[in-house]
């Protein structure tokens, strides 16, 4: 059930990049969701993560995440505009509260609070796509170099959560096999039962620290310098990426320098489309934000290009 959250290993080009190229790529999708107030540019970031998201096999595990978060969304649109009492453009009064005071709702409210939602949405699926494409140990691995005890402390507490839900699940089918019913019984019966799976869980958990250790202890940790038994390559296919990740930055902070990407919502709707500069620079960022999906489309039809990168 919790598999699909979790790093899955499906030989695809996006989970081929370099752990360096990869961070590089979703910090500046990240970012971007964060500093962009056009609604125009925050759909085009939402189109490029989603066609990202489809490249790396993911749109199954991207609708769980968007079923998740879209509770969230409805309730941005809808609290905000109840709130939020400026704007000039007001579609409806109502009473006065006791806290709030008048209650009116503008079109600016629920237009930035739509925007507000896709931004929400958009983030949500850059951690989405971290979760199909960034290897845990490799990231862990390029961050080691940097500090390598609390990189081994990140590792463990990553790993844990993952780990244990596979292994519940183990000790859960192992007590169906013996006659174990979790589901028959009032809740009053159901509770032993899975107090039972907890309790195995947890002497299970406390054997496997045991077992880390050990081999800590064994592979010398501590006693040296920390040694790496294989890096990550750095190919073509890694700078393309990169280029293209800090193209996109620079295009998004030239376009907030001159206004390109933002959007005023108060006191009134500004104009979506202010100059074309703002298509231009819409444009040139969505392109160079989806190379990793045109690399990884001719990864998988064309064998020389394959090789070549």
């Amino acid at each position: 059930m919790f598999e699909q959250f979790f790093y899955q290993e499906k030989g695809l080009f996006l989970q081929s990049l370099h752990p360096a190229a990869v961070l590089t790529y979703l910090g500046v999708l990240l970012v971007l969701a964060l500093i962009f107030t056009n609604p125009l540019y925050l759909l085009g970031l939402l189109l490029v993560v989603v066609l990202t998201i489809s490249a790396a096999r993911g749109l199954a595990t991207w609708e769980t995440y968007f079923r998740l978060s879209l509770g969230m969304m409805l309730l941005v649109i809808l609290i905000n505009p109840l709130v939020v009492h400026a704007g000039e453009t007001i579609i409806w009064r109502g009473p006065r509260l006791p806290v709030f005071g008048p209650l009116t709702v503008s079109l600016e409210a629920i237009a930035y609070g739509a925007a507000m939602s896709v931004r929400l949405l958009t983030i949500i699926s850059v951690f989405c796509l971290y979760n199909l494409i960034v290897h845990p140990d490799k990231v862990l691995s390029l961050l080691a170099r940097l500090a390598s005890r609390s990189a081994l402390v990140l590792s463990l507490a990553t790993r844990m959560f993952p780990a244990m839900m596979r292994q519940l699940e183990n000790i859960r089918e192992v007590q169906v096999m013996r006659g174990v019913n979790f589901n028959a019984g009032s809740l009053k019966e159901r509770l032993p039962k899975y107090a039972g799976l907890i309790n195995i869980l947890l002497l299970s958990s406390l054997e496997d620290s045991l077992e880390i250790a050990e081999a800590m202890q064994a592979r010398a940790f501590g006693s040296g310098r920390r040694t790496c038994y294989q890096r990550d390559a750095w190919r073509p296919r890694d700078s393309l990426c990169l280029g293209g990740s800090l193209l996109a930055l620079a295009l998004a902070v030239y376009g907030q320098v001159k206004g390109f990407s933002t959007f005023a919502f108060y006191p009134q709707l500004g104009y979506l489309i202010n100059s074309p500069g703002t298509i231009i620079i819409l444009i040139i960022t969505l392109l160079a934000l989806s190379i990793p999906v045109v690399l990884s489309w001719g990864w998988q039809h064309w064998p020389y290009f394959k090789a070549r990168i």
